[in-house]
């Protein structure tokens, strides 16, 4: 794959120019995301022990990421960030929603993408993990969508479908329904269906399948008679085997969705979207990336990312341009011909680079931790800006990373270079001022 340099490539503004979708009808937008998967467990990301033979051509098609990021460290936290385009901390989502847990979620009045998307004439629908609130007002179809498919909670049985208290949780719309059949499986089912109800000279589509795979129940598509049980250890038992089997068929499952947009004709007027909203938890690879899915080190939030669009995004291509997933609130809202959300934006519209009309754009990022079951201890906070990365931990730890020549945190430059490491603590004590003001 050659590298995407977005200051040497002129035959990218020709294509720009050249391209009647991005001034013509707004394309069709299909957002799939993984659960849990490490940024090591794709082929196009090195991986050798796992088969992903259509993320693979994804990426061979369009754009991977090299620097793309997840707005949180675990599950809630990202999602509430792609709904509203902001900082998760806005809100009061930085942890995740636990099991049948009332009162917390998306604030009941607020706008998300799908809102903003429907407003700008699309079909939309959700289908698969929403872990956003159980209340009525904070569900999906209360939230902008015009279908919903999937669970509400983190995570559930991928047979039996209940979550891990033991409570059935398999929903259409807002009716509680039964359906046999592996998750994954039929998460790409509904997809299918969606797509085929579309009619695109009516108007366009928004797709959001958030797979559950490959988050805990570790559960392959064979393991039917495999015993998992609510409330036992056995919910979180599993091996790098059956990880890699639910992977395989998360790839099978996204090449059936891309063959149906194939099938219908709508591969080049549609942005496909692939990301995790997390790094990798026990049985994943994020190496070269430092640690797993809970923390602020790099394997907890840098994540794989593929974008694809025919004829508009060059094929074959990688980016290191600093992202994030709320980048792809912005981005979506502009190609919808939308501006930016009037209650704030915390995001950027990724096109522009990513088509090579403008240059790589510097980026400073946050993250912070906190666990709200001990009385809001925060665990720690980091920032990126650039190349350089600080963490801090709540027990007083202080580090500094060149993530350029240390990818994989190593070496603490913190003494070598105290007056940066002061900078950027500058930047996280005025970035958390900014969300204090803003929280509700």
């Amino acid at each position: 794959m050659s590298r995407l340099t977005h200051t040497t490539r002129p035959l990218l503004l020709a294509l720009w120019a050249s391209t009647a979708a991005l001034s013509a009808a707004p394309p069709n937008i299909v957002f799939i995301l993984a659960d849990d998967l490490g940024y090591g467990d794709l082929g196009c990301y090195g991986c050798e022990d796992i088969r992903t033979p259509n993320l693979d051509k994804l990426a061979t098609e369009g754009v991977r990421f090299t620097d793309f990021y997840a707005n949180g460290s675990v599950c809630t936290p990202t999602r509430a960030a792609f709904m509203t385009g902001r900082y998760q901390q806005r809100i009061g989502l930085e942890d995740a929603v636990t099991y049948q847990e009332m009162g917390r979620g998306l604030p009941e009045k607020g706008e998300t993408i799908a809102d903003a998307l429907r407003s700008a004439g699309y079909a939309t629908a959700i289908i698969g993990k929403w872990h956003l609130g159980y209340d009525l007002e904070r569900r999906p179809t209360q939230q902008g969508f015009d279908h919903f498919f999937g669970f509400l909670g983190g995570n559930h049985h991928y047979f039996q479908h209940m979550d891990r208290v033991g409570v059935p949780d398999l929903w259409e719309g807002n009716n509680a329904i039964q359906r046999e059949g592996y998750t994954t499986d039929l998460l790409t089912a509904d997809a299918i269906s969606f797509l085929d109800k579309q009619d695109r000279q009516k108007r366009p589509f928004f797709l959001y399948l958030a797979h559950a795979a490959p988050h805990f129940p570790w559960q392959g598509p064979n393991d039917v008679n495999k015993i998992v049980e609510p409330k036992k250890p056995s919910w979180q038992q599993g091996d790098r085997e059956t990880y890699a089997a639910m992977v395989e068929r998360l790839d099978q499952g996204v090449g059936e969705v891309l063959a149906k947009l194939d099938a219908l004709g709508l591969r080049d007027q549609t942005l496909v979207v692939f990301s995790s909203d997390n790094g990798g938890h026990t049985h994943s690879h994020n190496l070269p990336m430092r640690d797993f899915k809970g923390t602020i080190w790099e394997g907890g939030v840098r994540v794989p990312c593929i974008a694809r669009w025919p004829g508009v995004l060059p094929a074959g291509t990688t980016t290191s341009q600093v992202a994030i997933t709320m980048d792809w609130t912005a981005t979506f809202r502009r190609l919808a011909g939308l501006s930016a959300d009037p209650a704030g934006e915390d995001g950027i519209d990724l096109m522009p680079v990513l088509t090579g009309k403008e240059p790589a754009r510097d980026r400073t990022l946050f993250w912070r931790r906190t666990n709200r079951r001990e009385k809001g201890v925060q665990e720690g906070r980091a920032v990126r800006q650039g190349r350089w990365k600080l963490v801090e931990l709540a027990g007083g730890q202080r580090d500094l990373f060149d993530l350029v020549d240390d990818v994989g945190e190593t070496k603490n430059l913190i003494q070598q270079k105290p007056e940066l490491a002061e900078q950027l603590r500058r930047e996280l004590d005025a970035w958390e001022k900014d969300i204090a003001a803003s929280a509700h």
